[in-house]
């Protein structure tokens, strides 16, 4: 179940960080202004309508985000197949780990702990080594 103050602080986040009024954010999304007032007031819930299409105005915004705080925003967008490799083979045939910003692992503490892979659907698998 969503916490509605804690939905309400969410939506503040996001006008704040549009820069933009409530009265904007209603009239960006389609809605009544009184829709937004009584959100941000806690005195409504917010809608299953009401939730999509804030994720359809404003793609920054994570589902998992906005109903119950978890994930961030704006969510971080990624090129698809531009992640670096996991390892790499140096000249001499020898096969050497690196970290994921392509530094060559020397340390123990510097090993992969884990590797998460988060899916567009809201869902993740975690891999431990």
């Amino acid at each position: 179940m969503v916490n509605v103050e804690e939905f309400a602080k969410r939506l503040k986040i996001i006008i704040d960080y549009y820069e933009i009024s409530a009265s904007l954010l209603a009239e960006k999304m389609g809605i009544q202004r009184s829709s937004i007032s009584h959100i941000l007031s806690g005195r409504n819930k917010p809608s299953l309508e009401f939730v999509l299409k804030i994720l359809k105005t404003f793609p920054e915004v994570e589902l998992y985000w906005l109903l119950n705080g978890i994930g961030e925003f704006p969510k971080q967008t990624k090129i698809k197949n531009q992640h670096p490799p996991l390892s790499h083979t140096d000249d001499s045939k020898q096969t050497t780990k690196l970290n994921t910003k392509n530094i060559p692992v020397n340390k123990k503490e510097d090993e992969i702990d884990r590797i998460v892979i988060f899916y567009k659907n809201g869902t993740f698998k975690s891999y431990f080594s």
